[in-house]
């Protein structure tokens, strides 16, 4: 019999988004056959009310965080394990081939599944593995339903003489996602329905589904015991675990054919893949498509960019309120963080108005407007439950540089005036003071902040009762923010039909008393002035450039440029900044080990890549290069296709990237100026404002 061949690109060229032909996240045997190499590559795909599934490209996980289903109980928050992987064995020609990979407990490798996988790559975010066993080749897509805890695994097979045997075992568990299963005598409920089988892990628990059109499910109840974890290992954390073996499958396909399975709390989900599929293709054609209609020099953008544009929405969430049941929010990381409110504000912008949806800022920014209190922003939302918590100190200075971004990007006078008085709300709390000592100094007009076992700004690590940069007194970031929020007020004022001069009035007490930072020794800024412990802090820290990329600056343009100059000379890497410079006294320029450790260094050298849009607004302002701009983003292109695939990562430690750190996490800034706006001209306040930010989606 003649071969037939079909490739997967012809399989899917005529349905593939423009998006996903562009961009160039592909692998071969040189990375897929090494299993050293194919675990540190993560896929992450969402469902867009904070569930996911992800796992590596070797099929082996190496995490607690992985699964193939990581189901959002009560959206976005309550993620549970509710499927762990779906393990394959093909039988072709009289031979069976391996497909999956497992690491156990006592140093075993077996099955060797990723010796069979050719090759490996995003279609957007949906990641595509290629596996070849003599002439055949056996393609595998994952991808989520929208708005629906839903997985949909599919197989086609697009070369060979004759069809291929599949032997499926669908591994299953139920466990909040932080921790881990060790499962004694447990027994779950596992029974037939239409397409599938049901599991109730136990009495009150969420039941789930494994479902197909296309093979019979069988029940089994046995588990696998000690299925091993590497990264948690190396985190110093639970490193082993069970899974329950809940059904097994076996089915036949030709050439040319696809079979799909559903693993879903919806019983009556949607069972036709094909339609699902096209549905997620439409999306996110649809979401390039926004990015391309707000400028067109986007077209011109390089591949990588047009990654992040899909990435960016997966963090996007809906958390319906009674009364407000299209509410939207975002989520500060896949795959362990919940909702942040620094990181919200931060991230903002670039995730919503650079990308061409303003409708979605518009929203969260009046969501979060309700959870106001004291003149302060939740820090977080606990991811089970309960009220927010409120200790952060510039979350709410954020939310100032959010809506200004947003309104400069739509002209909504309506939505603008509304918030104004939440916004006048917070400033008047700041002046007569809220928690954790957060007061105006009326000496000065500056802003302290802290007490004693408490961390506020973002380097805000603690171990136990240990807070590791307490920064207690006037830190330099939160001044430039508290500055430029009071700018923010001047300059919005006349749109809410108010007096700018009682803030303009502020911030120049502020701009007058903003000298005190001035390190005339070091030629910088004091990282913390006021201390009530050391006085003035003079640790070389990234947190001074906020000073001059913020669109208010209070520093004069000689100091300026010496804090962008001091930065790049002792802090700037390919990759970001450095949290503490080289030279200082409790630098570490490694980054891992257990949680302990981890948070010890987090802060205290760690290069941060969030720090590097701020770095680059900075330089450009100063300096007027954009093309020497944007060449300090160019080494960040190759790291979409390392760790975290299709985004970028959040911190390195100096030698080598932390292996604790390959999560999707903070978001934040990433300069829109390196292929997609004019310079900007910097005595133009608007012109200033159009330089906008695309979060980069840090790996954690």
């Amino acid at each position: 019999m003649a071969t037939t061949r079909r490739t997967a690109d012809s399989l899917t060229k005529q349905s593939a988004p423009v998006a996903a032909r562009l961009t160039a996240i592909e692998f071969g045997r040189e990375i897929c056959s090494s299993l050293e190499i194919a675990e540190q590559r993560e896929w992450l795909v969402t469902n867009g009310i904070g569930g996911y599934a992800s796992g590596t490209i070797s099929g082996n996980l190496t995490r607690r965080y992985h699964g193939l289903l990581v189901a959002a109980l009560h959206p976005p928050v309550a993620r549970t394990q509710l499927v762990a992987k779906l393990e394959e064995d093909a039988s072709y020609d009289g031979k069976d081939y391996a497909l999956a990979t497992n690491r156990w407990a006592n140093g075993a490798v077996e099955p060797k599944g990723y010796f069979n996988i050719e090759g490996f790559r995003l279609e957007g975010t949906t990641p595509v593995w290629r596996f070849a066993f003599a002439d055949a080749l056996l393609e595998k897509r994952i991808w989520m339903r929208r708005g629906e805890n839903t997985t949909y695994v599919q197989y086609s097979l697009v070369r060979g003489r004759g069809p291929v045997r599949l032997a499926l075992k669908a591994l299953v568990n139920y466990r909040d996602f932080h921790s881990s299963t060790h499962a004694g005598d447990w027994r779950m409920r596992i029974a037939p329905v239409e397409h599938g089988i049901k599991v109730t892990a136990f009495d009150g628990a969420t039941p789930f589904y494994l479902l197909t059109e296309d093979a019979r499910f069988e029940p089994k109840h046995e588990w696998y015991r000690d299925c091993f974890m590497l990264l948690e290992k190396y985190r110093g954390l639970d490193d082993h675990e069970d899974h329950l073996l809940a059904a097994t499958a076996s089915l036949e396909l030709a050439v040319g054919k696809s079979v799909s399975f559903a693993f879903t709390t919806n019983p009556q989900s949607e069972l036709d893949a094909a339609k699902s599929r096209a549905d997620h293709i439409e999306y996110e054609s649809k979401l390039y498509s926004r990015w391309l209609e707000t400028d067109a020099a986007a077209s011109t953008a390089p591949s990588w960019i047009r990654q992040l544009i899909l990435a960016a929405d997966q963090f996007i969430v809906k958390r319906s309120l009674p009364e407000e049941p299209d509410r939207r929010s975002i989520i500060a990381g896949y795959h362990w963080f919940g909702e942040w409110g620094r990181d919200t504000m931060i991230a903002l912008p670039g995730l919503t108005l650079t990308t061409g949806r303003p409708e979605i800022a518009r929203k969260i920014l009046f969501a979060f407007a309700r959870y106001v209190d004291g003149g302060m922003l939740p820090n977080n939302f606990p991811d089970s439950g309960g009220k927010p918590e409120y200790n952060a100190v510039d979350a709410a200075l954020w939310y100032f540089e959010a809506v200004r971004q947003y309104f400069a990007s739509t002209n909504d006078t309506e939505g603008v005036s509304s918030l104004y008085p939440v916004l006048a709300e917070i400033i008047n709390a700041h002046r007569n003071g809220t928690r954790y000592h957060i007061h105006v100094d009326d000496s000065d007009g500056l802003l302290y902040a802290g007490e004693d076992g408490v961390q506020l700004t973002w380097m805000d690590a603690k171990v136990g009762n240990w807070v590791v940069t307490p920064r207690i007194g006037k830190p330099i970031e939160v001044n430039a923010l508290w500055y430029n929020a009071l700018g923010t007020m001047a300059r919005l004022a006349s749109v809410a039909g108010k007096s700018a001069e009682p803030f303009q009035k502020m911030a120049d007490t502020v701009k007058q008393s903003f000298s005190k930072f001035w390190n005339s020794r070091t030629n910088c800024c004091f990282d913390v002035i006021d201390d009530p412990r050391v006085g003035n802090d003079d640790s070389l820290r990234p947190n001074q450039i906020f000073a001059v990329s913020l669109p208010e600056s209070p520093l004069f343009p000689e100091q300026q440029k010496a804090v962008v100059d001091v930065c790049a000379r002792h802090l700037l890497t390919s990759h970001g900044l450095r949290s503490l410079a080289q030279e200082e006294p409790g630098y570490q320029g490694h980054y891992g080990g257990d949680p302990s450790g981890r948070d010890g260094a987090y802060h205290q050298g760690t290069v941060w890549g969030w720090l590097l849009g701020p770095f680059v607004l900075a330089h450009l302002r100063v300096y007027g290069d954009r093309k020497a701009a944007q060449s300090f983003l160019e080494p960040l292109a190759g790291q979409i296709t390392s760790y975290g695939l299709g985004g970028l990562d959040r911190c390195r430690g100096v030698a080598s990237l932390a292996r604790d750190n390959r999560l999707i996490q903070r978001l934040v800034y990433f300069c829109r100026s390196h292929y997609c706006v004019s310079p900007p001209q910097l005595l133009n306040y608007e012109r200033w404002r159009q330089l906008r930010v695309l979060p980069t989606l840090i790996l954690n």
